[in-house]
């Protein structure tokens, strides 16, 4: 099954970060985001990967044309150009990347990549946040919902803290938790091959009419995910996430 990722915008949101590079190769420790998803399928068995790429797409297939040059110790040649690798990195997956043009939209970029899935399920997700959910039970689950798509639903993280108060007294505070009530899209999807057919041009939008008619028509399943999400929108979040991984205490590690 392949996974798709999606990393084509422009992550206006992170200007800060993104105006030399794309946002799915903003680091977090001395990897872009982009690897940090990318190890996480990988760990479930999952390492054929579909990268949708668009803004400054040149950067992130630079990365991985030279991913062992970049990440290697070794010895060249200047003469004759051979190379004496001393500790060869690379990782173990197949990468396929297509440019799915600068301005499309997340449903166009999904809709240019259909000659590639031909007609199989795969699984998605965004190429800016990342998680600890279990991948194998998503598609176990996907698979006995007899749904054309699952979505991984998750609580989003307050943006402040949250004190629990009764009669102006604080039982309990916590900072910037993640919230227990409600759900929202968070990513990692399992899809079937037909729900490409719903998506109509570049313009389309992934989470407005496609998404909307499958659960219109009772085809959308959650899979709830009660563990760590977290997107990257804000230099905030990349800070928070970086200060995980620092302390060795990333759950999607």
């Amino acid at each position: 099954m392949k996974v798709v990722i999606l990393a084509g915008g422009f992550g206006t949101r992170l200007s800060e970060l993104t105006g030399e590079i794309p946002k799915p190769m903003v680091p977090i420790g001395q990897r872009p985001i982009l690897w940090h998803i990318m190890n996480h399928y990988a760990k479930y068995g999952y390492n054929e990967f579909v990268l949708a790429l668009g803004y400054k797409a040149e950067i992130i297939k630079h990365f991985f044309l030279n991913y062992p040059t970049l990440n290697s110790d070794f010895t060249i040649d200047m003469r004759t150009g051979d190379v004496d690798w001393h500790n060869r990195v690379n990782e173990d997956w197949k990468v396929t990347l297509v440019d799915t043009g600068l301005k499309s939209m997340t449903g166009g970029r999904l809709r240019r990549l259909k000659s590639i899935l031909a007609d199989e399920p795969f699984l998605l997700t965004y190429g800016d946040g990342v998680s600890d959910v279990d991948i194998k039970a998503l598609v176990d689950f996907h698979n006995t919902s007899n749904k054309m798509v699952t979505v991984t639903t998750v609580h989003p993280g307050a943006r402040f803290g949250e004190l629990d108060i009764e009669q102006n007294e604080v039982r309990s505070f916590k900072e910037k938790p993640q919230t227990t009530q409600g759900w929202i899209n968070g990513g990692f999807f399992v899809i079937e091959p037909e729900f490409l057919n719903l998506i109509s041009s570049d313009d389309t939008i992934l989470e407005k009419e496609p998404l909307e008619s499958v659960a219109l028509d009772g085809q959308l399943s959650a899979f709830k995910h009660e563990g760590f999400w977290q997107c990257m929108d804000t230099v905030r979040d990349r800070n928070y996430l970086e200060d995980l991984w620092v302390k060795g205490k990333a759950p999607w590690a």
